[in-house]
């Protein structure tokens, strides 16, 4: 399969092109908030990437949260469109598996054992929450796990949330990551707990988990789409407006 990955959920902004689950090009930027101005230059390049070099869009996959409310709302309309325009369906992957599928790279790189360890992606959620799941570093494929909002007030408040902890011990290493964790390091100081630092979500993580999903479920058909909306999480609750004449 070709696929359009867009990921949005963070303040990093980024889509690829990945043909056979293989990143073909991607477009990215790591400076935040300019997801609205930066998304449809990044369509425009990959779809002229993509006419260049003879290869038929057959699916657009999107990092369908949790993260950003604006962020998921820019890349869903996004993704719709391009779903329409298209006519290909939309295939939504969990943003908390992209980070995870991010991290093993790192992880691999600096020799640490994954096979045995838990990988805990981190999305920041204000204060010190986070949007977190708990994973094995060895994918289980099909299996889901369900995204939490966590307090992070030690190891333990992470490990409780999870019904499946995996036989978590003082000898099994612990990997977190992600926007939202590095806030988190002054009360995760277990020596079995490893903050890996630089981590983010990025489209070009995307492919294979795209294709994965398919051969469980059933993409979202275009006469689907109109009912789809983003993984939030939460709700979203408007703050204050701080503008004169606003309240």
């Amino acid at each position: 399969m070709t696929i359009l990955c867009i990921e949005t959920s963070t303040s990093v902004c980024s889509a690829a092109i990945c043909k056979d689950g293989v990143p073909a090009e991607q477009c990215i930027c790591r400076e935040g908030s300019n997801h609205a101005r930066l998304l449809p230059r990044y369509m425009e390049s990959l779809l002229l990437f993509a006419r260049r070099n003879g290869l038929t869009i057959d699916a657009v996959a999107l990092s369908e949260g949790p993260g950003s409310y604006t962020g998921l709302r820019i890349g869903t309309s996004t993704a719709k469109g391009l779903c329409y325009g298209l006519n290909v369906p939309l295939i939504p992957v969990p943003t908390l598996e992209v980070l995870c599928e991010a991290a093993k790279s790192e992880i691999i790189n600096h020799k640490f054992e994954i096979t045995n360890g838990t990988l805990v992606p981190m999305i920041d959620a204000r204060r010190m929450e986070v949007y977190t799941a708990l994973y094995n570093g060895e994918r289980e494929n099909g299996e889901r796990r369900e995204a939490k909002a966590v307090i992070v007030e030690s190891e333990a408040s992470l490990l409780s949330f999870s019904t499946a902890v995996h036989g978590l011990s003082a000898q099994r290493s612990i990997y977190y990551f992600g926007d939202g964790a590095s806030k988190c390091q002054a009360v995760l100081t277990q020596p079995n707990w490893h903050f890996i630092p630089g981590i983010v979500p990025e489209a070009q993580y995307m492919g294979t988990l795209a294709e994965t999903i398919t051969n469980h479920r059933s993409p979202i058909t275009n006469h689907q789409l109109a009912y789809y909306e983003p993984y939030y999480l939460k709700e979203f609750i408007a703050a204050p407006s701080h503008v004169k004449g606003l309240s």
